[in-house]
């Protein structure tokens, strides 16, 4: 297709030529994400799929998460009543990289015979061999950090937004970092049913348990965590959170349902939300921050969480406050051992990712 140079958009891209597109068609397969026709150089938006889920404590099935998003995506309609034409500005998916998958399936392996043995009661200080299987995992968490770090970074600096597509909940810690080189005040938004703030989870130091405590470390940027829907802790995380000199800010799933109970309408307790970000927010939503129902697939799901409009409720009235999107991942989207056709999970996925994708073009 023809393209003509835009300056419309402040992240100044290539404006493709869509006379000879149909939005109203089905989703072709021989085009990308969404089914759009749109190459990485002429997209506003390149969403990285991180196939990675080493350390999942519970059901695997996540690093296929951005294949089955990827094919869900197909049949999701291009109109999006809170962003109209946002899909004009050029979303594009970069293909899924095997040999990092096959690095994560690898140690895997490794990382359940670690998991077992410690929930049998083992002291895997006190073997040998499992220390040095540790230790390679948690090397690989690094090189993991570094490999989205160096991939996210250049698409930056080439002007581009970013999402990323996970994956495990560890999966955007690299992303969160380059972030930090070009903006030196953001905060999180973090859509969960997990606190994760656990120190190293199960001896692993890029734990998917550990994604958020990783962050409030290794990114000083970072200078507000405000976790949404949040219904599964222990006592190690509530300190972190009350010794945080207010860095993070938890609205639990059982006080916002209180609210509820006592009258305060979504709108209100949203409205604080947004209230306690700062002008450049992050979006990271791992998927079981919504009622399981509609991710039964996912790794570790809990009872409670929100309808997937509520969120979306949420995500325009920060879009509406005038705050900036700087970047998000999606994580956790796993059809688990079910069959994917049938699954919901990838489903949902998609529309959220769809919904990301066009407030962050706003």
């Amino acid at each position: 297709m023809p393209l003509t140079l835009s300056t419309e958009y402040p992240y100044f891209c290539r404006m493709q030529d869509l006379s000879n597109f149909d939005p109203n068609s089905p989703g072709l397969k021989s085009n990308n994400i969404f089914g759009l026709p749109f190459e990485e150089q002429d997209a506003a938006l390149v969403l990285l799929p991180v196939p990675w889920e080493v350390t999942v404590s519970y059901r695997p099935g996540a690093a296929d998460g951005p294949g089955h998003i990827f094919n869900a995506a197909m049949q999701v309609d291009l109109f999006d009543p809170d962003v109209k034409d946002g899909w004009k500005k050029g979303f594009y998916m970069q293909p899924i990289d095997e040999d990092l998958k096959a690095k994560s399936d690898f140690l895997r392996w490794y990382a359940e015979e670690v998991i077992d043995f410690m929930t049998d009661g083992g002291d895997v200080a006190k073997d040998e061999q499992l220390r040095d299987k540790l230790k390679e995992i948690n090397d690989g968490g690094t090189m993991l950090r570094d490999w989205v770090y160096e991939r996210t970074l250049k698409l930056l600096k080439q002007g581009k937004k970013v999402g990323l597509i996970g994956g495990d909940h560890s999966t955007p810690l690299g992303f969160i970092k380059a972030l930090g080189t070009l903006h030196p005040d953001f905060g999180i938004l973090q859509i969960d049913a997990h606190a994760d703030l656990r120190v190293a989870y199960e001896g692993f130091t890029y734990s998917h348990a550990s994604i958020m405590y990783n962050v409030l470390q290794q990114v000083p940027e970072v200078t507000k965590l405000v976790q949404v829907g949040i219904r599964d802790y222990c006592g190690e995380e509530l300190d972190i959170i009350s010794n945080s000199h207010g860095r993070v800010h938890t609205f639990f799933d059982k006080d916002i349902k209180e609210r509820q109970y006592d009258g305060a309408t979504w709108k209100t307790i949203c409205k604080d939300i947004v209230h306690a970000l700062p002008q450049k927010v992050y979006i990271s939503f791992d998927i079981d921050g919504l009622d399981p129902k509609l991710c039964p697939g996912t790794g570790t799901p809990v009872p409670g969480g929100f309808e997937m409009e509520q969120v979306f409720y949420l995500f325009r009235l920060v879009h509406e406050s005038g705050r900036q999107i700087i970047g998000f991942d999606l994580n956790e989207v796993s059809a688990g051992k079910g069959e994917v056709e049938e699954a919901i999970d990838a489903i949902v996925g998609a529309r959220v990712l769809f919904k990301l994708c066009n407030f962050m073009v706003a």
